[in-house]
């Protein structure tokens, strides 16, 4: 379910990420919400209040408002992986802040 957030004065900024072999992404936070498609490959996520699970092509997770992704890492050590991020938030905002 999406948040039930008025929208004004918000923007999307939309990025690729990419998970080298192996790579652990430090836990961090966006200021709306994110909406994460994977592009490639798999990738092991845990985001505040939900389960860690592991997310293949195809599928796609979202990161609430307020919370915080604790677990971000690339599901191989063989394959990359790589992500489509959406990030919702405020005009003028950091999309990606450390947790």
């Amino acid at each position: 379910d999406l948040p039930n957030l008025t929208m004004a004065d918000w923007e999307v900024n939309v990025n690729w990420v990419d998970y080298p072999p192996g790579r652990v992404g430090a836990a961090h936070r966006h200021p709306g919400f994110t909406l994460t498609y994977v592009l490639q490959g798999a990738v092991v996520a845990k985001i505040t209040g939900q389960e860690e699970r592991t997310y293949t092509t195809g599928q796609m997770f979202m990161e609430p408002p307020g919370s915080v992704h604790e677990v971000s890492r690339n599901a191989s050590q063989t394959e990359p992986a790589r992500l489509l991020a959406l990030n919702f938030a405020k005009k003028g905002l950091p999309p990606t802040t450390p947790a």
